[in-house]
C-alpha cells in the first residue's frame, strides 16, 4: 500500500505507517476497510498453501497489525530504558536474522516488515518452510504457531513444552484462525467483487 506523507509530518514525526484496522477481531471488516490487504492476503495463501485465516491469526498475535511495532524496552535499575528484548519488527514481529533467510529464499531484497503484502508473504513463507522441514500439516494453525514462535529447530526440540502460556497463545491463535477463514466464507464474494465501502458496516 502506497503511503503518502507530507514534509510536514515527515518532520515531525519521523515517518509515517499505516494505521491499524479499528476492528482486529472480524476479517471481513478489517480486509473492507483496508483496500488492498485482501489481495495481499490472498496471494501469499495461494503462492504457499496457507488459508488466509491462519496469516491474519499470526499476525494479528503479533502485532495487532500495528506496522511497525517493536517489543517492549527492557528496563535498567527498575528506572532508566534499556535494550529492547529482540530485534523483532513489523506486522510479523520477524527478527532481523529470520528476515533475511527470507528475503534471501524469495529474492524478495526490498522487502519490508512493516509492508502487509511483504509481511503476510513471510507468514505463509514460515509456515511452508516448516512443513517441510518439521512435516507440520498446513492447516494446524495451533503447531505452526509452536513453532512461528520458538523456531523450527526449537519447535522439534519440544521447546515450548515447559511454557504453559505459549501453548495457551497457540491454540487461542489456532482457533482465531478458523474464526478468520469462517468469516471470510461468509464474505469473500464482496471482497473479490472490490466493493471497497465497507459493505459490512
Amino acid at each position: 500500500m502506497k503511503r503518502i506523507c507530507s514534509l510536514a509530518i515527515l518532520l515531525l514525526l519521523g515517518g509515517c505507517t499505516t494505521s491499524p484496522p479499528s476492528n482486529v477481531d472480524n476479517a471481513c471488516r478489517m480486509l473492507s476497510e483496508k483496500p488492498g490487504w485482501y489481495d495481499a492476503v490472498n496471494d501469499a495463501a495461494d503462492r504457499w498453501d496457507v488459508s488466509e485465516g491462519l496469516i491474519l491469526s499470526f499476525i494479528r498475535q503479533e502485532s495487532s497489525f500495528v506496522a511497525n511495532a517493536k517489543p517492549p524496552r527492557t528496563t535498567i535499575l527498575w528506572v532508566f530504558p534499556g535494550p529492547r528484548a529482540s530485534s523483532a519488527y513489523g506486522y510479523p514481529q520477524a527478527k532481523d536474522g529470520t528476515w533475511d533467510d527470507y528475503r534471501k529464499a524469495t529474492n524478495s531484497f526490498l522487502a519490508q516488515r512493516d509492508d502487509f503484502r511483504d509481511a503476510s508473504d513471510f507468514v505463509g513463507w514460515y509456515v511452508d518452510r516448516a512443513y517441510r522441514i518439521a512435516g507440520i500439516r498446513k492447516s494446524d494453525a495451533y503447531r505452526h504457531y509452536l513453532a512461528y514462535h520458538e523456531g523450527v529447530g526449537g519447535f522439534q526440540r519440544g521447546t515450548f513444552s515447559s511454557k504453559r502460556w505459549l501453548v495457551g497463545v497457540a491454540n487461542r491463535v489456532g482457533q482465531k484462525a478458523k474464526i478468520f477463514d469462517s468469516q471470510l466464507a461468509g464474505c469473500r464474494d464482496k471482497l473479490d467483487s472490490g466493493a471497497w465501502w465497507n459493505p459490512f458496516s
